[in-house]
């Protein structure tokens, strides 16, 4: 049962000052997947601040910042192959892109449009879940669906460190375990449940070690170490897509910005742990190391910087027209052939709005 058992520290290849630390057991990945990886650090750090400068303009209604997760992010989408399938969280959102998904369509749910902006299938991921944990019980049965069809599909499941604090986690940790499903369940431990610190939701040594009490095994690395987490969750999928099972990777980073919009965070944490995490930037670790590579030139930053910028526009662009509306998406969707009392609801809302429109 050791073997089921998370290290004592986290796995790092990436150290803080971007010098290489080698792991017997987790190789360094190329410089062509740390180049892509960089890539994507470069588009989401400029995704995540866009978008907060979209929610102070009013142009979506709100944003949960993964500011200083971007290498979680990024690995995680990058770690999956075509016909896999990801289970974002609400903070997931440049997974979702890095993943392919268009940032405009990315962010129609946040934008309170509809429910998602992403054909799910085309993808290859779920719809964002604004719930804590539902999707991790979506994804084991996905995952189990996927195996009765005899398909060669990994899920990677996101979550969050306060959702492992819900009954949901426990029933699709254990459910998984139990039918031996090709499941990657993949935690986030950013500190915080919004305002709930991490020892006030677990007295476990680490979030990792509850995988032992499924029978499936727990990692943990450092979450803002893009090496890393390409090498520890690209083991995790080959394990699950192998026949190896389900596993948890709990990584270790940290929020940089308030939990969304709405949130004060000085009301909980110190501004001295905050800049002390700053000195831990994903960006930064792989920036440092390519470069002292000879993999990444000034020309390539810049290349880099531009396509990230060309991103951010394109997303202001969508995000500044306004959208056309109709009242009737509220009642299409809702059964399959809509029934009396829907429709009764639907003429009562026209009507009104007829009304209003003659008034005006």
């Amino acid at each position: 049962m050791s073997a089921l058992l998370p290290r004592d520290t986290p796995v790092q290849l990436l150290d803080a000052e971007g010098v290489v630390h080698a792991d017997a057991e987790f190789p360094m990945p190329d410089v062509e997947e740390l180049l892509r990886g960089y890539a994507g650090l470069v588009n989401g750090r400029r995704i995540n601040d866009q978008c907060n400068a979209l929610v102070r303009q009013g142009r979506l209604a709100v944003y949960p910042a993964s500011t200083g997760q971007e290498a979680c992010q990024v690995a995680a989408a990058l770690c999956l192959e075509r016909g896999d399938w990801l289970f974002p969280t609400y903070r997931d959102s440049v997974a979702v892109i890095a993943r392919g998904v268009a940032p405009a369509a990315a962010m129609v749910l946040l934008r309170g449009d509809w429910h998602s902006g992403y054909d799910p299938t085309e993808y290859g991921i779920a719809p964002q879940a604004t719930p804590l944990a539902t999707q991790l019980l979506h994804a084991v049965g996905f995952a189990h669906a996927a195996r009765l069809r005899g398909e060669d599909t990994v899920v990677l499941a996101m979550c969050g460190d306060g959702a492992t604090s819900e009954g949901d986690f426990h029933e699709a940790m254990n459910f998984a375990a139990v039918f031996h499903l090709p499941v990657v369940f993949f935690v986030q431990n950013n500190e915080f449940a919004i305002s709930v610190p991490l020892s006030r939701q677990t007295a476990a040594p680490s979030l990792a070690h509850k995988a032992i009490g499924y029978g499936m095994p727990g990692e943990r690395v450092d979450g803002n170490d893009v090496a890393a987490l390409l090498a520890v969750l690209g083991a995790a999928v080959d394990r699950a897509r192998a026949g190896g099972g389900p596993s948890l990777v709990e990584a270790h980073t940290y929020r940089m910005l308030a939990h969304t919009n709405a949130d004060d965070d000085t009301r909980y944490r110190d501004r001295e742990e905050v800049q002390a995490w700053a000195g831990r930037d994903p960006l930064a670790r792989v920036r440092t190391h390519l470069l002292d590579a000879g993999a990444l030139t000034e020309t390539d930053e810049a290349e880099l910087a531009a396509a990230a910028e060309e991103i951010a526009s394109e997303l202001r662009y969508a995000m500044n027209a306004n959208p056309q509306l109709d009242p009737e998406e509220l009642f299409a969707h809702v059964y399959a052939e809509r029934p009396e009392t829907l429709d009764a609801q639907w003429g009562v809302l026209r009507d009104e709005i007829e009304r209003t429109e003659v008034d005006s």
